[in-house]
């Protein structure tokens, strides 16, 4: 068995990141989940999965870099991790005749230029032969209501991770794409996770009859950054259990 891989997860603290780093871990990958606000959250999932939590906002990076390879030499005496998956994000609505240039702003600077310019950031700190999960959304492929600007910046996530795979391979990086459906988390403030009605329109549109959770997704990320995957890259998976077919 070689040496222990090390995962760094955006948003780690909650929700689907929260259940990628749980599955890691139980594959015997130490991980580092990133929080920007929940603190107590972040450091209760260290705790459980013997881990460590660092704050991160993705639009101002600053010395993440230096903090992150503090963490990891003094965690487990390595200078670069592994696995890097941009998960980290918030969701805002808007139709086209009503988003607001703030909205579009935001919401590209977290779920695009986040996942850029980390990446970019922490390039000199990612192994050789590493991976690199972004999270997209099926929202990239079908649409729906309010979802415009969203949807639209996920769908530009997944030609910026071809590009990543492209330019990364010559140091045998992969980069792949995962897009949830529809997830019952605390994304848009609950909206699907505290809505049965929602819930059950959803179930009504999914090939496998229900509306997902959390733990649907998590295993999927860290199924993903298994070593038999190693020969994927650039690809966009969809975890949505058939969403809109």
């Amino acid at each position: 068995m070689g040496a222990m891989k090390i995962a760094l997860i955006t948003g780690g603290n909650r929700g689907i990141g929260r259940s990628a780093a749980e599955h890691l871990a139980r594959d015997g990958v130490g991980v580092g989940v990133t929080y920007n606000a929940h603190a107590d959250e972040a450091e209760a999932v260290a705790d459980a999965i013997g881990g460590v939590a660092l704050q991160l906002d993705v639009t101002d990076i600053g010395d993440f870099p230096d903090r992150l390879r503090e963490a990891l030499r003094a965690k487990w005496d390595r200078d670069t991790f592994d696995f890097l998956v941009n998960n980290g994000g918030f969701s805002r609505g808007g139709l086209v005749a009503d988003v607001t240039e703030q909205d579009v702003d935001d919401l590209f600077a977290v779920h695009f230029k986040g996942p850029l310019f980390l990446t970019q950031a922490l390039l000199p700190l990612l192994a050789d032969g590493g991976r690199i999960v972004n999270l997209s959304s099926g929202l990239a492929r079908f649409t729906s209501p309010q979802r415009a600007a969203y949807g639209s910046i996920k769908a530009a996530v997944e030609m910026l991770t071809q590009y990543m795979a492209a330019e990364l391979g010559a140091r045998g990086i992969t980069a792949n794409v995962i897009a949830p459906g529809a997830v019952a988390t605390d994304f848009s403030d609950g909206l699907l996770r505290d809505n049965p009605d929602f819930q059950a329109h959803i179930a009504s549109l999914t090939a496998l009859g229900r509306s997902a959770v959390a733990d649907d997704i998590g295993p999927a990320i860290a199924n993903l950054l298994r070593e038999g995957n190693h020969w994927i890259t650039g690809q966009r998976i969809e975890v949505s259990g058939g969403l809109h077919l």
